[in-house]
């Protein structure tokens, strides 16, 4: 595949920026209306979309770098040539929830409600980001025949981008983004039953993408390691762990939606 979608002089736009900008858009849509059923303001949502993602992409490359140490201290100019790839979801999204606790513990918003309408529009996000990886050819599993392509039914161009060098290879990237996809359905729709409580959606969120990313990281050629694991696989554990904990405790505790006033700008537990 052709990682250059736009070429014009020194200007050059690749098809990894447009997947990741496409997703960033579309989560912030999402995010605003559904922060507008609770008379969050607007320019509050856009100042915490604008420094999460500023500080979710220095997150992304810095827990890279961390785990290829060894070739960037060989090469320090090369940390900063993101260009050449090397961003990490799992650093994204930690340092993302990092900014959002600090920035919401600055204006009194009720953290988990942040993240309860955050995590639908993250979820889709993370599903159309990985189309980035398809077109720079990377983030794929092992080697399968084009047989095995063709009998999961799959659109020829998915295929052909799917020849690397001399071999087929698993599509991991797909596979994640239609589950990412699958999960943005669950967790939009599953806010509107009457029974959810406060931190559910959060929790469900954690529970879904860290069982998906466990198997889809057991695919994959490309891992991040700490000694003989993969450190997505550890991350994702940490994550379904801290899913559940979070359901088990925001269940019991926890308002219902329904019963939370639609001009509360904090909601306790």
């Amino acid at each position: 595949m052709n990682p250059i979608a736009i070429s014009i002089g020194p200007l050059t736009i690749t098809w990894y920026s447009i997947c990741i900008l496409s997703g960033i858009i579309l989560a912030s849509i999402i995010i605003n209306k559904e922060a507008k059923k609770y008379n969050i303001p607007a320019n509050f949502i856009t100042n915490l979309i604008f420094w999460c993602v500023i500080f979710g992409l220095l997150g992304a490359r810095i827990y890279y770098v961390i785990f290829n140490l060894d070739y960037y201290l060989a090469s320090p100019i090369e940390i900063i040539k993101i260009w050449n790839g090397g961003l990490a979801i799992h650093g994204g999204i930690i340092a993302g929830v990092i900014t959002l606790i600090l920035y919401c513990k600055k204006y009194g918003i009720n953290i988990l409600k942040m993240t309860d309408i955050a995590v639908p529009g993250l979820i889709l996000a993370q599903g159309i980001g990985r189309w980035g990886n398809f077109f720079n050819s990377e983030a794929h599993g092992g080697i399968v025949s084009r047989t095995f392509l063709e009998g999961l039914h799959l659109p020829k161009f998915i295929i052909n981008g799917m020849h690397i060098g001399n071999h087929y290879y698993h599509p991991t990237f797909l596979y994640e983004s239609l589950l990412c996809v699958i999960g943005f359905i669950f967790l939009y729709f599953i806010r509107k039953n009457k029974n959810i409580k406060l931190g559910n959606t959060t929790s469900f969120y954690l529970i879904w993408y860290g069982t998906v990313r466990f198997f889809i990281e057991s695919l994959r050629t490309d891992s991040l390691m700490l000694g003989s694991l993969k450190m997505a696989q550890i991350v994702s554990i940490i994550m379904v762990v801290i899913g559940i904990i979070m359901f088990i405790i925001t269940t019991i505790k926890c308002k219902k939606y329904k019963d939370v006033g639609a001009k509360e700008n904090e909601i306790k537990c």
